[in-house]
């Protein structure tokens, strides 16, 4: 396919490695990025920042991109691994200008640092305490077409489905004779 800009420098090997493999893999495809989005619960921007090695992709990203490129169970699997991998060490974003990332707690206007009392709702851990892969969730993001199908009833609560329609019948069928013959 088209030809892709270089990864940033400095990228761990893991990281550089699995966003090859990804790139390669979507290639595969043929398809364009609009058209991956549409194929997977990934957006074309989303799909730009996964294979730029800006942002790691969630694991059902790459479930998707392996489903629509057809690969087998065992290739699929090693993806899964590289993912793993390059998770752990994906560098983070740099921080916003203003706000380090570093800080324990915010501080307060007007007092020195060690006065600050902690925000409800604000880390406690500076991020060189915090385990890498802690920022990245892995929850599954799945499209309708490939949620799994409803679990289908057990047979001791169909045969009883079965048992009270039949009985709600055959009452039925008595209140009616006993009103038609009398």
């Amino acid at each position: 396919m088209g030809a892709w800009q270089p990864l940033p420098e400095g990228l761990p090997p893991e990281v550089r490695h699995f966003v090859e493999q990804l790139r390669l893999l979507k290639d595969r495809t043929g398809l364009s990025l609009v058209a991956l989005g549409a194929r997977t619960a990934y957006s074309k921007s989303s799909w730009q920042r996964y294979l730029n090695a800006t942002q790691p992709p969630p694991r059902q990203a790459v479930v998707a991109l392996c489903r629509v490129a057809g690969t087998g169970a065992e290739e699929a699997e090693r993806f899964g691994v590289r993912w793993e991998l390059a998770v752990k060490v994906w560098p983070k974003q740099a921080p916003l200008p203003g706000k380090p990332d570093d800080a324990a707690t915010p501080t307060l206007p007007g007092k020195p640092d060690d006065a600050a009392p902690p925000i409800p709702g604000t880390p406690t851990q500076t991020a060189a305490e915090r385990d890498p892969g802690d920022d990245y969730e892995d929850e599954p993001t799945l499209p309708w077409w490939d949620a799994p199908p409803p679990a289908p009833a057990s047979s001791s609560r169909r045969l009883l489905t079965t048992a009270l329609v039949l009985a709600a019948v055959l009452a039925l069928t008595a209140v009616i004779g006993a009103l038609a013959f009398g």
